[in-house]
């Protein structure tokens, strides 16, 4: 059984800047630096309207004034030529930069090597995405056998003009005949279903639509599939509107959509979402209900042999997470942590009603991160400190040895066929590699690796620890040029992302080495608020506990300057999604540490987040805007509302895209009209707006390369850093 897929809200790690990612003398610094004509003061921002809106929240006057910028771009004109004047004074500034060619080259070059996905396998098919290098979009491969010949069977690359079209998630059919896989259109969540055969190369009929956050698995006869949805927006409502009502069910090969079977609802709880997995000998069908981001759910399952598919519940409550990892018989095993913050590994008889968990794997010192069983053998990856550890399970839970990998970075696992378990490993200057390990043997083996554009041992990566605030340790990782003189200080990316369980693992990322390949420095915090150390580490950082996540990421900068890696002048600060708000946050708090700042896709209204698509999933991680303690929480640190006149801001490079519905552009347009109106010095602070892209996947790598050249260009105009033309 494949681990279902619950993606409700910004808690993808990384998102749009998870992929991103010599001393020079004083004088030279200041050559480097804007010129005084690139200042705010010679920027005419656009003229933003302004309208008088007050309301009255718990005795708070909470002001709104650029409401109006909440409005879909797509069906608002007043939206449309506003956003097109921000991007023209944007693109007028960044055209001064120098250094945009010089990223754009450099990119381009570390861009340029193969990437690969771990493999699924279905009855001697391998089934993995593939990328050539400079491919704008990833394209599926099949293998006839473990060492067969790969060849393409989906081409996104094909599907349109622009290329901003993607294949998003896909799942082989149990007799390897069929792939149903689903398309991506302009970056937005929304999904379209097709199903393609591979004996005959054909895309069949099948069309389903209004697919969102959905699991999508095979029953066992290959005859049709399971997948969620939710009803039909209204009309010009598609991108703003809240996600409700999400539905399971199931659609037979070359019956209409209409036709589909309605496996499993909520309409009474119109708030749960619904996901769902077969096991592997398809005779359960597993479904998981949750509210919000945070893996509270309820557990049922389907016995697929059954005519009336009656749900049976075998998890209630939702107050913890189950993650299956793979069945024996009517035993399910489950990843959780129920009395386990660290989780450990469960089985439940899937036979029963409620049955009492067994546990098998008990819990570690390490945060239990990902798991695998296959054959008898259970693979589990470990976080210690942020680096896996991968150590093996009999059924019984008795250990059998570990899986050696090639270093200190991150390992995913995925099952294979017989006596085989896939796993990918990559780290900070290494690029992802897939590896096959047989468990019979226990021997590793490379199964498809690149040959890279660059030497690893030209870079280094050192884990250091600091004190936030209150005293926590917090992981650091500070990553560079092997060459680069380390004795003086250099212009530094700090980046992080602090929320929704993510842990922010090492792992190569093509855009930040192209940043360091020009002499930068790149650190990243784990922060509060991710699962680098479980629950616990989560909890301190949501909810009336979310200051702590802004305090580590200011003492992780205040850090890299005491020890002299890099200066106020040198630092610039970067994150995505919650990271956009944690960037728009500690700008507002400390805006003397940083020299410039670049929230991507951030959530800047922390009043009215829960009022668009699915915002109101992230209630678990930041509150509820409408109860009394936590509006008051959310209200002290909203970006949007705490800009403060009167003191100096850095520069700032806000980056959102038209079709986001993740997190809705209008938190980005109303953060930029309200710095722009406001009395925050002159440096400048400008907004680039994407067309034809979302919250960051399925963005052609043209689109990456040309933003990343404009967000490095402007984070290095503003720290100092040499960039030659």
């Amino acid at each position: 059984m494949k681990a279902y897929l619950f993606l409700a809200g910004s808690c993808a790690a990384a998102l749009a800047l998870s992929h991103a990612a010599g001393a020079q003398s004083a004088a030279h610094n200041e050559t480097n630096m804007m010129t005084d004509d690139q200042s705010a003061a010679a920027i005419a921002y656009p003229e933003t309207r302004r309208v008088d809106l007050v309301e009255d929240r718990f005795g708070v006057a909470v002001a709104d004034p650029y409401r109006w910028l909440e409005n879909d771009v797509r069906e608002d004109q007043e939206v449309a030529a506003w956003v097109a004047a921000q991007n023209e004074v944007t693109d007028a500034y960044l055209a001064t930069l120098p250094g945009r060619e010089t990223f754009a080259k450099a990119l381009r070059e570390v861009i340029d090597y193969e990437r690969f996905s771990a493999p699924q396998e279905e009855n001697g098919r391998y089934a993995y995405t593939w990328n050539s290098g400079l491919m704008n979009q990833d394209v599926l491969m099949l293998r006839d056998g473990v060492s067969g010949e790969g060849r393409i069977v989906i081409d996104p690359n094909q599907w349109s003009g622009d290329d901003t079209i993607a294949l998003g998630q896909w799942d082989l059919s149990p007799d390897g005949r069929y792939v149903a896989f689903m398309q991506q259109d302009g970056g937005s969540d929304w999904r379209t279903l097709k199903v393609l055969d591979l004996e005959t190369g054909e895309t069949l009929e099948d069309s389903i639509e209004w697919v969102k956050f959905s699991g999508l698995d095979w029953d066992g006869d290959s005859q049709g599939f399971f997948y969620s949805r939710y009803p039909r927006p209204e009309e010009g409502q598609e991108f703003q509107s809240l996600n409700m009502n999400q539905e399971l069910y199931y659609h037979r090969l070359g019956t209409s959509q209409s036709d589909d079977r309605l496996v499993y609802a909520t309409p009474d709880e119109p708030k749960l979402g619904h996901s769902a997995g077969v096991t592997e000998d398809g005779r359960y069908l597993v479904i998981f209900s949750v509210e919000g981001t945070e893996a509270r759910e309820d557990v049922h399952v389907v016995d697929l042999s059954s005519d009336d598919w009656t749900p049976r519940p075998l998890v209630l409550g939702r107050q913890y997470s189950w993650m299956p990892i793979g069945t024996v018989g009517d035993d399910i095993y489950f990843r959780t942590n129920l009395d386990a913050p660290r989780e450990r590994i469960v089985k439940l008889d899937a036979s029963q009603e409620l049955p009492e968990p067994v546990e098998v794997v008990p819990q570690d010192e390490a945060v239990l991160e990902d798991a695998v069983l296959k054959d008898g053998v259970i693979a589990v990856s470990y976080l210690a400190d942020v680096k896996s550890d991968v150590r093996l399970f009999g059924l019984d839970g008795t250990p059998r040895g570990n899986v050696e990998l090639p270093g200190i970075g991150t390992a995913n696992l995925s099952p294979g066929a017989d006596e085989e378990i896939f796993y990918s490993f990559t780290s900070f200057t290494q690029p992802a590699a897939i590896y096959r390990y047989d468990t019979a043997s226990g021997t590793s083996a490379e199964w498809a690796a690149p040959e890279l554009p660059f030497d690893p041992e030209d870079y280094v990566a050192e884990q250091v620890f600091y004190q936030s605030k209150d005293g926590t340790r917090v992981p650091m990782f500070v990553v560079h040029r092997r060459d680069l003189d380390m004795s003086q200080p250099q212009p530094t990316l700090l980046y992080a992302y602090g929320g929704f369980n993510v842990s922010i693992l090492p792992g190569y990322s093509a855009t930040r080495m192209a940043w360091m390949e020009e002499g930068g420095v790149y650190a990243v915090a784990n922060i509060r608020g991710g699962g680098e150390y479980g629950k616990a580490w989560h909890d301190a950082g949501r909810l009336q506990n979310k200051q702590n996540v802004f305090d580590d990421f200011i003492a992780a900068g205040e850090y890299l300057v005491s020890e002299g890696i890099t200066t106020p002048d040198k630092l610039a600060i970067l994150g995505g999604s919650n990271g956009g708000l944690l960037v728009g946050a500690v700008v507002n708090q400390r805006p003397d540490l940083f020299a410039a700042a670049i929230p991507a896709v951030g959530v800047m209204d922390m009043v009215r987040f829960d009022q668009f698509t699915a915002g109101r999933y992230w209630v678990d991680d930041y509150g509820y805007p409408d109860r009394e303690a936590d509006f008051r929480t959310l209200y002290a640190y909203s970006p949007y509302h705490n800009i403060e006149s009167g003191k100096d801001y850095p520069p700032i490079l806000v980056t959102t895209a038209d079709t986001d519905d993740r997190v809705v552009p209008g938190h980005s347009f109303k953060y930029t009209a309200a710095l722009q109106a406001a009395d925050v010095g002159d440096a400048p602070h400008l907004i680039r707006i994407e067309t034809r892209a979302g919250h960051g996947s399925g963005k052609p790598v043209d689109k990456i390369i040309e933003e990343y050249a404009d967000v490095w260009a402007f984070a290095a105009a503003n720290t100092g850093l040499d960039v030659s033309e």
